[in-house]
């Protein structure tokens, strides 16, 4: 990477008034398209939760079940790569567009499934159309917004999470109990050509940067494949934990390892001044985070007695005061703090999952757990954000597309390295039993608190 410079001036914006929000012109209709592109996302991705058993169990497919979720998981892996390079040598709006409408034929493939193959492969298409789509949304928001407003930009990306994480599943219920689970599909992409109509005069004059015109880097393709098929047979083998998951298990790692390692900035994994930790810490946010929280609701159902969605609305606190926190890193006086409050983010989500472990004993009172997530969220409001501005902060305009995509490929890997490590201690020391549930936790605490140690080596 060249000298640090900062894309200040956003391509083809005038951008001569200094006080303009994004709800001002020029940016109202691009900032409303993104939003509500992340919103029809954000509520596909909240709603599926709850249409998915009884859509496995329709199609007979419950052997099926965890490959629905981790098909989406692990082909959005392999298109944040490609759409990064997309975005560098053609810029972003030919991988919005096309992902946009992936995105849209993976929602009809799964809601006309009639096996449980076809809904495993409408969700794998959703993710090969989500992974294009939010990494040019990241590239869109560091060629067309100045670097004063990206923070708000950011805290509208979260604030557009939080309705549907409160309503999501309410509606997904719904439908699915009244018209059919297939509606949850079948809805949305009459809705996803609208984000992109109200984007497009705002993304006609974007251009790629200085590798405009360029061959496709096959390299870094042939890498995603590797990152992806690896990511696959990982998590494949986590489910099965019997003998015959060793060989699954041994071909991901080496598939895994080294694609990683090439496809994210030099020294990412030591954790090296600037850029390199910048996305290290994403990864490591995102994935103790999540993967914690994927374990909230059984521990609340099977050591408290909760209702399924009793424990899903324990959780409804970390969606809007991740919004909140986000707010709060957008704020005038945050940018001369921008690293401090990464690690004041961190440091409280170590606190939340703490908080949670203590309330996976059964003398605890649960509602600690309502309590815990929403300090949690507002930390990883203030964090994850953070670590997006510095992103654009630490990027030349023509890396925009790789480090966007570097940024989405740590978290997924996070996610999964995360998800992995607390499947196989929840499973080897006994599902639904105490130490299994203190055991994730805990150890989703230390990832968080090694994220806090390195956070100050994110600057240059």
């Amino acid at each position: 990477m060249g000298p640090v410079t900062t894309l200040a001036h956003p391509t083809g914006i005038d951008d001569a008034d200094r006080t303009a929000g994004i709800l001002n012109r020029p940016y109202r209709m691009l900032t409303i398209g993104i939003v509500a592109c992340v919103l029809l996302i954000a509520f596909e991705a909240t709603a599926v939760n709850t249409a998915m058993p009884v859509a496995a169990r329709s199609l007979n497919g419950l052997g099926l079940y965890a490959f629905a979720f981790t098909g989406y998981f692990t082909a959005s892996l392999l298109a944040m790569v490609v759409s990064g390079e997309w975005c560098d040598k053609r810029g972003p709006l030919v991988p919005l567009g096309a992902g946009i409408g992936v995105f849209g034929v993976g929602l009809v493939l799964a809601g006309t499934a009639t096996t449980m193959w076809t809904f495993v492969a409408g969700r794998v298409t959703q993710g090969l159309g989500g992974g294009l789509v939010i990494v040019a949304l990241y590239v869109v928001v560091g060629l067309r917004y100045p670097e004063r407003l990206r923070p708000k930009v950011f805290a509208a990306f979260a604030a557009s999470w939080v309705l549907p994480s409160v309503i999501g599943p309410l509606v997904s219920g719904t439908v699915t109990q009244h018209l059919g689970w297939r509606w949850v599909f079948l809805s949305i992409p009459v809705l996803i050509i609208a984000p992109l109509v109200l984007m497009l005069p705002q993304l006609r004059g974007i251009g790629a940067g200085d590798a405009a015109g360029q061959p496709l880097d096959r390299r870094r393709l042939r890498l995603a494949l590797a990152l992806a098929a690896g990511a696959g047979l990982l998590q494949y083998a986590t489910q099965r934990l019997d003998l015959w998951s060793l060989l699954p298990a041994v071909v991901g790692a080496a598939l895994l390892g080294p694609a990683a390692t090439r496809l994210l900035p030099r020294g990412t994994f030591r954790a090296e001044r600037g850029l390199p930790t910048v996305i290290l810490l994403r990864g490591i946010a995102a994935g103790a985070f999540i993967s914690a929280e994927a374990f909230i609701p059984l521990m609340l159902v099977t050591q408290h007695g909760y209702s399924p969605t009793l424990a899903g609305l324990s959780l409804a606190g970390g969606g809007i005061f991740w919004a909140v926190g986000s707010w709060l890193q957008g704020r005038p006086f945050a940018e001369r703090h921008r690293l401090r409050l990464v690690q004041a983010g961190l440091a409280a989500g170590a606190v939340a999952i703490a908080l949670v472990a203590l309330a996976s004993l059964p003398a605890a009172p649960a509602f600690l757990v309502f309590a815990a997530w929403t300090l949690g969220g507002c930390g990883m409001g203030l964090a994850i954000a953070s670590v997006s501005v510095l992103l654009f902060n630490l990027s030349e305009p023509e890396e925009a597309g790789a480090n966007s995509a570097s940024l989405q490929v740590s978290d997924a890997l996070g996610n999964i390295v995360c998800t992995a490590l607390g499947g196989l201690l929840f499973t080897s020391l006994g599902t639904g039993s105490t130490t299994g549930f203190v055991a994730v936790f805990g150890a989703m605490v230390v990832v968080m608190l090694a994220g806090v140690a390195v956070c100050l080596r994110a600057r240059p």
